[in-house]
């Protein structure tokens, strides 16, 4: 899965509030998602979220990798329709 693919599933989590959640959204297992989950937090190099008992919580880092990761994804949504039209010599809004 490509990074951005990895901060779609990251973002679901927190929506779910679960790794089962986003799993069963995402048409995902829950240890898949767990997995693609401590992949990213090993090659950033932080824990995006603290498991505590059944439950997870972002950290500080998680927070602000959330936040980036919003904008990315409102970025490529932003410009999806621009795959669809003719080829304009102008820049989009969204470059």
């Amino acid at each position: 899965m490509d990074q951005f693919g990895e901060m779609t599933v990251f973002l679901r989590v927190i929506e779910e509030g679960s790794f089962s959640g986003a799993g069963r959204r995402l048409e995902l297992s829950p240890s898949a998602v767990s997995k693609l989950i401590a992949r990213m937090e090993a090659r950033l190099g932080v824990r995006l979220f603290e498991r505590v008992a059944a439950a997870i919580r972002l950290t500080q880092e998680g927070e602000r990798f959330r936040i980036a990761s919003q904008r990315v994804v409102q970025a490529m949504a932003a410009c999806a329709p621009l795959g669809d039209a003719p080829h304009k010599k102008e820049t989009p809004a969204c470059c």
